[in-house]
């Protein structure tokens, strides 16, 4: 959910958030600060918000649009119905909600976009049961997979194989979270009680190099989020996250994050996908090196543009402006820096490329985008 969008709901339903949703920039906080509890009760606060169907209408367009200008041509939306049921008349009610929702959303963006029913670990097995059920109802008709959430030391996988075997009889994809709050174990049980087809999350399999090999064979993908790892306080810091001991032992991660800096850290190989089209593979450092001038001068002020047009241009390679910024691409910055130099009251800043020039190069969009 986009930020604007949360503060903006909360303000016209007369929902009180938590300071720590106010804010625009994640707060410092040390592992012990971070965890679980904390996270559940924030994501509960944030989807509070979601008072009246529009409001699902708008969340669903809006995560359209967002991928849509990050690239994607492709979007799985995991929901667990029974957590909206109260609010939206039922469970079949609220799952119908989403894919009319989901639909609009798919041919307003063109975006593809598919359901994900997901039960809750901390709530009966039985219930699980009752959306598998769901889910097989509707498989075919926007719903793709079945999963589990939330708080996997609540329960443990096996009591939920039942739900499980209901919706692999409509060939649904199992995609059950597991190995992040607890180890190795919680995974081999999604792999061996659940038959999972992929892993939310899955990083501390490394703990088991038994059940390395055991994805491995079975050429099961885990979806890694570094910044959920550290967010929960698995792990202290990035650099910690073992992506690199799963890469080694031949598994396959889907890397997911919202920040291009963490993405240039730790992918081994990306995709740049523009409206569902697949414009360049490789390695970060290899996709820069071929498609971006390797240093940038982002100037800033109210005569900008004036300043690009007379000299920006002459100096640089590529000159972008977006708004009070010009960004200037060079191989070689120093005429440029030499030039700002003697320009008093100007601001710049000289970075290196990074992944969001090489996306915003490839793909035309515009900087605002």
């Amino acid at each position: 959910m986009r930020h604007t969008t949360m503060l903006e709901l909360a303000a016209v339903h007369g929902v009180r958030l938590p300071d720590a949703l106010l804010e625009t920039h994640l707060p410092e906080l040390t592992p012990d600060e971070r965890g679980w509890f904390r996270f559940q009760r924030l994501y509960d606060a944030a989807r509070s918000v979601l008072q009246y169907p529009n409001d699902v209408r708008r969340l669903v367009r809006e995560v359209a649009e967002d991928e849509r200008a990050d690239g994607s041509g492709w979007l799985e939306i995991q929901v667990d119905p029974s957590g909206y049921a109260a609010r939206f008349g039922g469970i079949t009610a609220f799952l119908e909600l989403v894919l009319d929702a989901v639909r609009d959303a798919s041919a307003a963006t063109g975006v593809g976009i598919a359901v994900i029913i997901g039960a809750n670990r901390t709530r009966h097995p039985m219930d699980a049961r009752v959306l598998a059920r769901l889910a097989v109802q509707y498989a075919g008709r926007g719903v793709v997979g079945f999963g589990l959430a939330n708080d996997e030391r609540r329960a443990p996988a096996e009591d939920f194989e039942r739900a499980f075997r209901i919706a692999r009889r409509a060939d649904l994809l199992a995609t059950p979270h597991g190995g992040e709050l607890l180890g190795a174990a919680s995974v081999r049980s999604c792999v061996t009680a659940l038959g999972a087809d992929r892993i939310g999350h899955g990083v501390r399999s490394v703990e088991d190099p038994a059940v390395l090999d055991l994805l491995a064979e079975r050429g099961i993908t885990c979806e890694v989020c570094p910044s959920s790892n550290v967010g929960m306080g698995i792990y202290p810091n990035l650099s910690s996250v073992p992506l690199r001991q799963l890469l080694a032992a031949g598994k396959t991660i889907l890397l997911t994050t919202h920040f291009m800096d963490e993405a240039e850290r730790l992918a081994t190989r990306l995709a740049v996908i523009d409206h569902g089209g697949l414009i360049a593979t490789g390695t970060p450092r290899d996709l820069l090196q071929q498609h971006v001038e390797p240093e940038v001068v982002e100037v800033f002020g109210d005569e900008v543009r004036v300043w690009a047009d007379m000299h920006g241009r002459k100096l640089a390679q590529r000159v972008e402006v977006a708004g009070e910024t010009a960004f200037c691409y060079a191989a070689d910055p120093q005429p440029l820096l030499n030039d700002l130099a003697t320009r008093a009251g100007v601001r710049y800043l000289h970075r290196p490329a990074n992944l969001e020039d090489l996306f915003i190069k490839l793909t035309g969009r515009e900087l605002r985008d």
